[in-house]
């Protein structure tokens, strides 16, 4: 039976914001008084296409543990419930007798449309409702051209947000969670979301410390090793020069208030602003991924400049899977998406040599990289995954030209220029000498002989020589430009 005193708990439904510090909708709860159930669902069916793949689904299962031991440390726990959330979350308010449900917003379209209609259900039903922002600096409308348009291009974006945001204390955590009364919830052990036949994720687990106390140890490492040099060392792969943040920020284990206010209070204490300047600059590149999500909702399905949908993709599964595979005989982007599979992440730098490489040299459907990325990627962001995308491909808003073309070889000299990051990844190539490592199949057969490299063998041989594939995307790319296509 529910309650019957005037002590009805609050429903905090967590979602992308597995944290208790800076938790807007966390604090009004605890502030409102009484006790609390805190409850996540498993929604596998509102998101269709967007559900969490592999990788994700791996955090999700360690960032929940570590969210329900942060909680029963206050005197709270984490109910766990598996279905539609617009019917989970009414049917667990009716169990308890909640009269208040509180949550912070998520921006991608299925979540909007969810949302809107369980507020609109639950109000119907005499519950009181408030959301707030957790996830974002500013909403995603709050950010608009002199006109009341949303931004199309990054840098006028920054500029505006630099000059709107206030950047003010994060909250604390609660010192106390009154918990709720003791409704049952299913085990995540049964959720299944951990790899077991065969359990893949033992490079993930070398990786990674999933929740808010991993999270923010990784800050303030990268706010004390790695700060100063950021604007040097955020384009070498083979350095530690980034902040590895992403997958905390899209679980919410810490949120970007949080990695602003302490990059400013770096800076303060003596840090470099510049380099300050250029990280968070990188922080709001999230959030305009998610400002042109909220305003264009088929971002991740539809290319954004419609003249793209005239491009000729190439449909060829075996090019495909060997790119996937880290197989496509440039070292650079064998590196980078072997790195991926091993880690569930990769170098943003890496990342648009690997895009470049499957969109321009193969002229396959940049869809076919963001869903491999979406099942692969621990940080896999609906926003920031689309934008990517589309950057690369030229389609998107504020996207690169269509004529630049990465060439893999030359990114490789300039950006591993010792060949460090191929040798962890590419091992059957450590052996080459850096003049050769990042283009094999230029070096002398006894410079790979010596190297115990046989080309074909332990090593592909290249799937198209770039030079030609470059100046067919330019043809086919030009042509689409030009209306011929």
């Amino acid at each position: 039976m529910p309650p019957t005193s005037d002590a009805l708990p609050s429903l905090v439904w967590f979602r992308q914001d597995l944290r208790l510090a800076d938790n807007p909708a966390l604090t009004q709860a605890a502030e409102r008084g009484g006790p609390l159930v805190c409850v996540f669902v498993l929604d596998d069916e509102t998101p269709g296409a967007w559900a969490p793949g592999g990788a994700s689904r791996w955090w999700l299962h360690h960032s929940l543990a570590a969210l329900d031991q942060a909680l029963r440390q206050r005197g709270s726990r984490l109910v766990l419930r598996r279905g539609r959330a617009d019917k989970v979350i009414p049917a667990l308010a009716r169990e308890t007798g909640a009269r208040q449900v509180f949550w912070n917003r998520c921006y991608e379209p299925f979540a909007i449309k969810r949302d809107t209609t369980l507020k609109a259900a639950l109000q119907d039903d005499g519950l009181a409702v408030q959301t707030s922002n957790a996830a974002l600096l500013l909403e995603p409308w709050q950010v608009k051209t002199g006109g009341g348009e949303p931004y199309k291009v990054f840098t006028p974006f920054w500029r505006a947000l630099k000059g709107v945001y206030d950047d003010r204390a994060p909250l604390p955590a609660p010192a106390r969670l009154p918990a709720g009364p003791d409704v049952a919830g299913d085990m995540l052990a049964d959720w299944a979301l951990l790899p077991a036949r065969p359990d893949w994720a033992a490079g993930l687990r070398a990786t990674w410390a999933p929740g808010e106390a991993g999270a923010q140890a990784r800050l303030r490492h990268f706010l004390k090793a790695s700060l100063a040099d950021y604007r040097d060392e955020r384009d070498r792969p083979d350095r530690k020069g980034t902040s590895r943040l992403s997958p905390h920020l899209h679980f919410g284990e810490i949120g970007p208030r949080q990695v602003w206010h302490a990059t400013r209070h770096a800076v303060a204490a003596g840090g470099s602003d510049a380099a300050a300047e250029k990280f968070l600059s990188e922080l709001a590149w999230r959030e305009f991924s998610h400002h042109l999500l909220y305003h264009f909702p088929n971002l991740p399905e539809a290319n954004w400049r419609g003249e793209f949908d005239r491009v000729r993709w190439h449909d060829d599964p075996a090019a495909l899977a060997a790119w996937q595979r880290g197989r496509t005989g440039y070292p650079i982007v064998d590196a980078g998406l072997r790195e991926l599979w091993a880690t569930g992440w990769m170098h943003n730098r890496v990342r648009m040599i690997a895009a470049s490489f499957l969109i321009k040299d193969l002229l396959i459907d940049w869809r076919a990289g963001e869903a491999w990325f979406w099942d692969t990627l621990v940080d896999a962001d609906l926003g920031n995954n689309a934008a990517g995308w589309q950057w690369v491909a030229g389609s998107g808003a504020d996207a690169a030209p269509y004529f630049r073309v990465f060439n893999p070889v030359l990114q490789g000299e300039r950006f591993d220029p010792a060949g460090d990051y191929v040798r962890r990844w590419v091992p059957e190539l450590a052996a080459l000498p850096a003049k050769w490592i990042h283009k094999p199949w230029d070096a002398d057969a006894a410079t790979l002989d010596a190297a115990g490299v046989t080309l074909g063998k332990s090593y592909p041989e290249r799937l198209v020589a770039h030079d030609t594939a470059r100046q067919r995307a330019l043809d086919a790319f030009a042509a689409v430009k030009q209306g011929a296509a």
